[in-house]
């Protein structure tokens, strides 16, 4: 059986606008501009955006954060009826994470073809071999999502080049 949004286009929109100020957290402190807002009945309960390079932990992953974040209110591992956005598609961990964590819906901003397994390398979160399955749609807010990395990469090669001519 094929589920539906249960949100409107607006609430999406909102929520992934959440989630871009999240990225921009993440920019501002030189990591990976990825941000990810958990939703619970219209009310944001879990934030979260990339700290690998700070931390040295491949973990530190936006939406991974957003998950614990939002157990923790609920006082449940289980985020049943939640919703997850994220401003670029999910990787393997993430939406292993999700799947786990029964993250009823998962909305993403842009695509990732080199990782992303919300249907562009694959989709783990709909693979029915799995016991829980979540709704998945992507490119909300799409071309806002992909600006913030294509900008932030083209400024890291910038700096990188910058810096090699000096030595």
């Amino acid at each position: 059986m094929e589920r539906e949004s249960q949100l409107t286009e607006e609430e999406k929109i909102f929520f992934m606008q959440e989630a871009i100020a999240e990225a921009k957290k993440a920019e501002a402190i030189a990591e990976v501009p990825i941000g990810a807002v958990v939703v619970y009945q219209g009310e944001i309960i879990g934030r979260g955006h990339n700290l690998r390079e700070r931390s040295q932990d491949a973990t530190s992953h936006a939406e991974m954060f957003a998950i614990q974040a939002a157990c923790k209110f609920l006082g449940n591992w289980r985020l049943e009826k939640c919703q997850l956005f994220v401003t670029l598609e999910p990787c393997p961990m993430c939406s292993g994470g999700m799947i786990l964590s029964r993250v009823e819906e998962v909305y993403f901003g842009a695509y990732d073809p080199k990782g992303g397994t919300a249907g562009t390398l694959m989709n783990l979160l709909t693979d029915e071999r799995f016991n829980h399955r979540a709704y998945v749609e992507g490119g909300i807010m799409e071309a806002e999502c992909g600006l913030l990395l294509t900008n932030f990469f083209r400024e890291l090669r910038a700096r990188k080049k910058k810096t090699s001519q000096k030595d």
